[in-house]
Formats: C-alpha cells, sequence, structure tokens
C-alpha cells in the first residue's frame, strides 16, 4: 500500500513539474525584435598594430642577455587602441575606442555593438583604426543592405578577406 502512495505522488508532483515547464515555456510570448526590425551586430575581435617599432639590440644589451634570450630584435609588447565608427544611413550610429586588453596592454581590443533597426534597405559606413595615428583609418567598408525583417546583419573583421566584412 505504501508503494502504491509512493509512485502516486512521485507521479503528481512529476506531472505538475512538466505541467509548469510546458506552461512557461509557451508563455509569456517572447520576441527578440518587433515584427517590422532588424538587427545590426557589430562584433569583433582584433589586435592592434604595435606601438613602436621593433629594433636591433645594441652589443651592450645583447652582453646583458642570458644566452638563450639573445634574440636579433627587441620589439615592444604594447598595441594600439582600435577604433571604431559606424553610420547607418549617413548618420553617426556608433563610435568607441577600445583599449587593448591584458596587463602590458599587449592583448586583442574587443568591439560589441548590438543595433536594432528598422528593416529595409540601409546606407552602412564602417571605418577602423587600428594604429597610434590620430586621423584617418586603416580599413573602411560602405555598403548599401536590404535588412528583412528579424535579419541579423554581422559586421566582422577578417584580415584574410581584407579586413571589415559583412555577413
Amino acid at each position: 500500500m505504501k508503494r502504491v502512495v509512493d509512485l502516486a505522488g512521485q507521479t503528481l508532483l512529476y506531472g505538475g513539474f512538466a505541467l509548469l515547464v510546458g506552461v512557461f515555456s509557451q508563455w509569456p510570448a517572447y520576441a527578440p525584435l518587433a515584427a517590422d526590425e532588424a538587427l545590426i551586430k557589430l562584433s569583433f575581435v582584433h589586435h592592434g598594430k604595435r606601438v613602436a617599432e621593433c629594433r636591433p639590440y645594441t652589443q651592450e644589451e645583447l652582453a646583458k642577455l642570458a644566452p638563450n634570450m639573445r634574440t636579433p630584435l627587441k620589439c615592444e609588447r604594447e598595441r594600439a587602441p582600435v577604433t571604431v565608427e559606424l553610420d547607418i544611413d549617413g548618420a553617426p550610429a556608433y563610435r568607441h575606442t577600445a583599449a587593448p586588453s591584458g596587463l602590458s596592454r599587449d592583448g586583442a581590443s574587443t568591439v560589441y555593438k548590438r543595433l536594432e533597426v528598422p528593416a529595409g534597405s540601409h546606407r552602412i559606413s564602417v571605418r577602423m583604426r587600428d594604429s597610434n595615428a590620430t586621423t584617418g583609418f586603416n580599413y573602411e567598408h560602405e555598403a548599401t543592405v536590404q535588412l528583412k525583417p528579424s535579419q541579423v546583419l554581422v559586421i566582422d573583421f577578417d584580415a584574410e578577406r581584407g579586413g571589415i566584412v559583412l555577413l
């Protein structure tokens, strides 16, 4: 008799839990974007150029180094910050300067921005500078894109493909 009561209790509890999961999987309704919106994601990880150029060691500097540490060039580790500008339909949408990561400021700079825009045709202009220059940009990309409702456009950086790419 006790076994029957235990099984009935377990069935009731598991059934209630399954019902609860079923209800909350359908309600409340979730929509990541409005029905007439699209999403632009600017997302990349990029190493800026080195702040200082590599230079040869002097003979005195080489003599101070252990034999296994004697390389011909001395290269500083610090990298330049990465500056990104994004314009949508000629209007500034995002401006950011990402500092390099790491204790020695020698890691990659990370940029992530999510922008919700109305679906339709948009003129996208992306510029990126990864050097210590204060004006101008090393990479630029302009394109007209047709975004459908709920479409996600990813703006990435791929050096092998020539720089800024739209996916």
